[in-house]
């Protein structure tokens, strides 16, 4: 009868965890999606404090969204902006930008 209920609670626990924003992949998405217009995270991210970043990514990210969407020099992006992909990545690169926003005392390595 123990094993069945450690079983579960040990699945749950791991299920919690894959489910939960990583910062590296944040990271990740950052390289691959940002870098070719925001130069590296060491000096975008870095520009603005934690609260600009929670204001910006509420909502699963949807002002980030906007902002791309709407700006003339944005063209590139709006692709990704709108793609199921943003949506899948989002926290990840929430978690990013809050880790290593400017107010953290903790410095990104996107190079």
């Amino acid at each position: 009868m123990n094993k069945p209920i450690l079983f579960f609670v040990m699945m749950t626990v791991l299920t919690l965890a894959i489910s939960e924003a990583a910062v590296y992949k944040g990271q990740r998405t950052f390289k691959k999606e940002c870098v070719a217009c925001h130069s590296n995270g060491q000096t975008f991210v870095v520009k603005y404090d934690t609260e600009y970043w929670e204001n910006l990514m509420k909502n699963e990210g949807q002002s980030l969204r906007e902002i791309h969407l709407k700006s003339q020099d944005a063209q590139d992006s709006k692709d990704y902006f709108n793609s199921k992909k943003y949506d899948r990545k989002v926290k990840h690169l929430k978690d990013f930008l809050i880790e290593y926003a400017k107010d953290s005392g903790n410095v990104p390595a996107c190079n």
